[in-house]
């Protein structure tokens, strides 16, 4: 099978998570459609979310608190939306039912599966993006999203992105438990 090189600029994670960041900006929560986030240490457990430069980051840079929500398909409307506009023009306070845990400028969505609350590590300037590195203090879920005291990806029904087609994908099925299914080639 022979290789063929494409653009560069067309290297992307395939796929990526789309997620719903959250902050306070100017007193009111602020939520920003984002695919570009991941877990990226171990200990402490760590979050990093790149953002180009948006409303959103002021609230980051101004409170050190922001948070992830994991939407579900049933939001990919909702979520979409707050990818099209700006917090800067449109009140996106109200698109969602917003509580808060412990963090007081971390607001999260009682409508989405998964809900972290984080403080700011660290803050990272990339040559166009910001990258944002937050430790979680508090996730939120429902016991209908869990199995076996775990969550069950088939119940939260996360979506994802790929891009550059800039299309969104449900999760498919499950193929094998990891570090397990490569024993039989030890």
């Amino acid at each position: 099978m022979k290789k063929i090189k494409i653009d560069r600029t067309s290297s992307f994670l395939y796929p990526m998570p789309m997620v719903l960041v959250g902050s306070v900006v100017e007193g009111k929560a602020n939520f920003m459609a984002v695919a570009w986030v991941s877990r990226v240490n171990y200990k402490p457990p760590l979050f990093a979310v790149a953002l180009g430069p948006h409303y959103t980051n002021k609230g980051i840079e101004e409170n050190k608190e922001f948070s992830i929500n994991i939407p579900d398909v049933s939001l990919i409307e909702k979520t979409d939306y707050c990818g099209l506009v700006s917090g800067s023009k449109t009140d996106k306070s109200r698109v969602f039912n917003v509580f808060y845990g412990e963090l007081t400028n971390a607001p999260l969505i009682e409508e989405c599966p998964i809900c972290i609350s984080l403080t700011l590590h660290e803050t990272v300037k990339l040559p166009f993006n910001t990258l944002y590195i937050g430790e979680p203090r508090e996730v939120f879920t429902e016991e209908k999203y869990m199995s076996n005291n775990m969550l069950d990806i088939k119940k939260i029904q996360p979506f994802t992105l790929t891009m550059p087609d800039n299309h969104y994908w449900s999760v498919g099925e499950n193929l094998g438990k990891a570090w397990n299914v490569g024993k039989t080639l030890k």
